[in-house]
């Protein structure tokens, strides 16, 4: 009997230490298998009760033991993001809208401070998840940078530009957990051609001196038109204004949720906390050591309650004060627009009615000149054609057709030789009654005299080298003779004797 109660005992002891082995492997195995390490390209982020108020921990390169129960892991991607972002018709501080293509490459920052935001606010999201998160956090800081410089600025100072566009954007991104790395502007182009006009400035001053004046000249021919977008560019300038103070306003409210968000998620992580550490106290005899822990708890979270308050309530009054000078601004530029409008309006007004009255002159007199040349040519027009028809009518004899011609006006020629005698005023006239040789009295010799001081028709019509018909009569050869001299004498001795 006692050497069966030997082996009994003796086989208990292996089966002991087979289970003791088997755990133990076990126990090997289940510590490996919550022994978690972190690739250089991740951040690893423990959850649960991470020991203290923190959500999180989070772990970039080496390993840690997850807690069994208490605690899970999860990893975020350190792979930079690149986003494009085609920025357009953005106000720059002249009110001129201008593009602003870019690309901004981005992803999730290693220092401690922005990995825990990236862990408690991009933890779980897919990276296109992401780069729209980040997009439109570019987008809205990405406007408040260029309506808060120049064209001039924006356009020949790109360093200055760029560390503005990183210093905004760079402290959006850190909020939520990511880091710029990089900003590209492709190019920067505007509606207007203001950039390029300064581009070519200094080469081409007069190339652009010619376009302003063919620009002037084009817009004298719209200038009812320029009244009606006169009101428009108002309108339009005033939307802007109302849109970015809505946008400043909207960026203030974003800001102000995301603090209480991260208030509101700092009091729920305090008081699960506080139900696990009184649960623990509740359990041990250090129920007083957990308390004294809860209090020192409760008032770090109304600490950084307060200071998260604090925050938002100065950002909001730094957003509100920004919303106010672009505001005024705004104001100021659109009045000082639309008094330069209206003068360039006026201006154009009387220089395109100056050009009308002009034109309608120039209209006038080159009507009535036309109509005259009109005129003129249909009368020379009718005179050949008659010409040609009373060539045809003298069998195409030139000679005999401008005899005819002529033969028409030697009725006005004789009646202009009739007018030529008609007004001559004759103070004496003395008439000698008595008969001569000839058998003619005095009185008819001195009649058919001044008759025969007119031209005769024939002479006339022979200066004008045509000769009369036989039926006109022929021109005499044959003069008057002379009065003898003693008859003169006589004649004379009369005239003395009467005068």
């Amino acid at each position: 009997m006692d050497s069966i109660g030997v082996v009994g005992i003796g086989g208990g002891t292996i089966g002991v230490i087979v289970a003791v082995i088997i755990i133990v492997f076990s126990l090997i195995l289940f510590i490996a298998a919550r022994y978690k390490r972190c690739p250089s390209d991740r951040i690893m982020v423990i959850y649960g009760k991470t020991g203290g108020v923190k959500a999180s921990k989070c772990i970039h390169g080496g390993a840690a033991f997850i807690i069994p129960v208490t605690q899970d892991y999860g990893f975020l991607s350190l792979r930079p993001l690149q986003i494009e972002v085609n920025l357009d018709n953005a106000l720059c501080l002249q009110n001129i809208r201008i593009n602003v293509p870019s690309v901004f490459t981005v992803g999730i920052s290693t220092e401690p401070e922005i990995m825990a935001n990236a862990a408690n606010r991009l933890f779980g999201l897919h990276p296109e998840a992401i780069s729209e998160l980040a997009k439109d956090i570019i987008f809205g800081q990405l406007r408040l940078v260029i309506a808060s410089m120049t064209i001039e600025q924006i356009n020949t100072d790109r360093e200055t530009f760029l560390r503005n566009v990183e210093q905004n954007v760079g402290e959006e991104l850190n909020k939520v957990g990511l880091q710029l790395l990089n900003v590209n502007i492709t190019d920067i182009t505007d509606e207007s051609g203001y950039i390029e006009a300064i581009g070519r400035k200094a080469a081409a001053e007069a190339i652009n001196q010619a376009a302003i004046d063919v620009a002037e000249e084009e817009r004298k021919g719209k200038t009812g038109e320029a009244e009606a977008k006169k009101e428009q560019r108002i309108a339009v300038a005033s939307a802007d204004a109302v849109a970015q103070q809505g946008e400043a306003e909207a960026d203030s409210q974003r800001r102000i949720a995301v603090k209480q968000a991260e208030a509101a998620a700092v009091e729920g992580e305090n008081l699960s906390a506080i139900e696990i550490a009184n649960s623990n106290a509740a359990r041990s005899e250090a129920e007083a050591e957990a308390y004294r822990k809860a209090e020192t708890a409760n008032r770090v979270a109304a600490a950084q309650i307060e200071k998260a308050n604090y925050d938002a309530e100065k950002e909001a009054q730094i957003a509100r004060a920004e919303m106010e000078r672009q505001r005024l601004n705004a104001e100021r530029i659109v009045s000082a627009t639309i008094s330069k409008q209206e003068v360039e309006i006026a201006a154009e007004a009387e220089a395109e009615k100056r050009r009308r009255e002009a034109k309608g002159e120039a209209d006038a007199i080159f009507a009535k000149l036309d109509a005259q040349a009109r005129g003129n040519f249909e009368i020379l027009k009718a005179k050949g054609t008659g010409f040609k028809e009373i060539i045809s009518a003298c069998d195409a004899d030139s000679d005999a057709a401008a005899k005819m011609l002529m033969i028409e006006k030697l009725e006005e020629i004789v009646k202009l030789q009739t007018e030529a005698i008609r007004n001559i005023k004759i103070d004496k006239v003395t008439v000698w009654d008595g008969a001569k040789g000839d058998g003619k009295t005095s009185t008819a010799n001195f009649l058919s005299g001044m008759v025969q001081s007119l031209p005769p028709l024939h002479d006339v019509a022979s200066m004008a080298g045509v000769d009369l018909p036989d039926y006109l009569g022929k021109i005499q050869e044959t003069r008057p003779k002379a009065p003898p001299a003693e008859t003169s004498k006589k004649a004379s001795k009369k005239t003395a004797e009467k005068n």
